[in-house]
């Protein structure tokens, strides 16, 4: 395994990160509804965008996106998937459902299409969630969180391939410290 711990440091530079980081202005962000429309694109679904799918609380503009969109999926988003429904209590009358609808989605999710974070993305990302959690203040969850994003991110930067997601304050913050990633926000 080779990981390039100094040329990731020398990327993101985190001994000059000394204070919180300001969110960019939205005009400055791509947004769902801008793809409104737009040939079809290929993308990576956040874990938010598979949970509000599956209980149809999608946007109507970002169902138009996920129905003409080629879709990547990321081993991290589907572990987050695996948590929940693990978490899930197979006492609730809609356990059964819940298990039933994801596995039929895994099932459907072609091989080629899988995106698995290697050995330099752990490094990278795991820079970016200790500087963002310096800085930021996060405590333990929202450091875990904030690795989980920059992973999804930086495995989809490698593909060239942005995230959609609902959480743009978290990908807008991890985005300024690994600026190679791209992300939509809904």
């Amino acid at each position: 395994m080779n990981i390039d711990l100094a040329g990731a440091l020398r990327r993101r530079k985190p001994e000059k990160r000394r204070s919180q980081l300001p969110p960019r202005r939205l005009n400055d962000l791509v947004a769902a509804a801008d793809l409104f429309g737009t040939a079809p694109i290929a993308l990576v679904p956040d874990t938010n965008v598979y949970i509000r799918n599956a209980a149809g609380t999608l946007p109507p503009a970002v169902e138009a996106i996920l129905d003409r969109a080629l879709l990547f999926h990321c081993t991290v988003c589907l572990g987050e998937l695996a948590i929940g429904i693990g978490n899930a209590d197979p006492a609730h009358r809609n356990w059964r459902a819940l298990r039933t609808y994801y596995v039929g989605l895994f099932d459907s999710i072609p091989q080629t299409r899988i995106l698995h974070p290697d050995s330099q993305a752990w490094a990278d990302a795991g820079l970016v969630a200790g500087t963002l959690a310096r800085i930021q203040g996060y405590q333990r969850d929202q450091r875990n969180e904030c690795l989980n994003d920059a992973l999804i991110l930086l495995s989809a930067a490698k593909m060239g391939l942005p995230v959609l997601t609902a959480d743009r304050r978290d990908f807008e913050l991890i985005q300024q410290l690994a600026p190679e990633g791209q992300f939509i926000y809904y």
